[in-house]
């Protein structure tokens, strides 16, 4: 916390125990977005799109299928993409005029004329204002500009049709999974190896993958499919099939991993096999041991989503 004695109560109390950062350097405009979603935006499209307008308050949305409308803050939109109607989390959510069976869901990027903003946050905190989907948003479009942008109108450097608008909230376990497991794809809808749109992180510098037979009797060892392999790891004699390893990773002679998310310095041991499972940092999988193969055993010892993955936490200390 930065105010008061209460840690931050939602997203717009956040900003709002922040807002000397914004008072401070009197910005014209402030860029407000997720710190738990996957995608990849031009902000300055958006930039122009609300100037264009003349807004005060511009939103990123994007469009989703009615079944997963109640996960999402739903908006209405006229011919000039003006917003005209807000549901959070709809049960019953209202569809886009003319495509049947899809919602425009709020991406909850917002895009804020700065002291439009100073000025909302200072007069609904003080009524106990801690949400901008459930508090802030509501109560502005009736009587201010409030406008939509289009996300699936942007457009990024080199990308190609097929990976053009993907987003991904991965506020969930099986969510970052599954965002993951996108990577893997033959095809992945979200590109990191676009050249002109380069994805910038940490440099671990380690030594490059390295892939070892091992005196092995089954086929395809020492052997990575469909599969993200960072600098650091070594597959010694084992298998990675459609599975994220970071940097360090280490898979034994005649190990199998498959579709799992392996952190850095992770040790599968000879023989082990791990399938649809998250593996925390730095742990050892014992010799022999399977995880994903019995849930009913795995849900006594580690934590399984409702979609049945299997999640080895930190510190977590395995028999053999």
């Amino acid at each position: 916390m930065r105010t008061g004695e209460d840690w931050y109560r939602g997203t717009s109390d956040a900003i709002f125990q922040n807002i000397n950062l914004i008072t401070d350097e009197r910005p014209d405009l402030v860029a407000i977005f997720g710190g738990d979603h996957i995608y990849k935006m031009d902000i300055n499209q958006m930039v122009d799109f609300h100037l264009s307008r003349a807004a005060l308050l511009t939103i990123a949305a994007i469009p989703v299928p009615i079944s997963e409308a109640s996960e999402f803050g739903i908006i209405e939109v006229d011919s000039d993409s003006r917003m005209i109607g807000f549901q959070e989390k709809p049960k019953e959510p209202k569809e886009i005029p003319g495509k049947p069976g899809w919602c425009l869901a709020s991406m909850g990027n917002y895009l804020f004329t700065s002291k439009f903003l100073v000025r909302e946050l200072l007069s609904k905190s003080k009524k106990g204002a801690t949400d901008f989907g459930k508090h802030i948003i509501p109560g502005l479009y009736k009587d201010h500009p409030v406008f939509v942008y289009d996300f699936n109108t942007n457009i990024v450097r080199g990308e190609q049709s097929a990976t053009k608008g993907y987003w991904r909230d991965v506020g969930t376990i099986d969510a970052f999974f599954e965002a993951n497991m996108d990577l893997c794809a033959e095809t992945p809808l979200f590109d990191l190896y676009n050249h002109y749109w380069p994805i910038r992180t940490v440099n671990w510098n380690q030594p490059p993958a390295r892939f070892v037979a091992g005196e092995s009797t089954i086929s395809y060892q020492g052997t990575a499919i469909d599969s993200i392999v960072s600098a650091g790891c070594i597959i010694g004699g084992g298998t990675a099939a459609k599975s994220v390893l970071s940097p360090g990773v280490s898979i034994q002679k005649d190990a199998l991993v498959a579709e799992s998310i392996l952190f850095p310095n992770v040790t599968i041991g000879p023989g082990a096999k791990v399938k649809r499972a998250i593996i925390e940092k730095g742990l050892h999988i014992p010799a022999g041991f399977e995880i994903g193969y019995n849930l009913e055993r795995d849900r006594k010892v580690f934590h399984v989503t409702e979609s049945n993955i299997v999640v080895v936490s930190k510190d977590t200390i395995i028999k053999s």
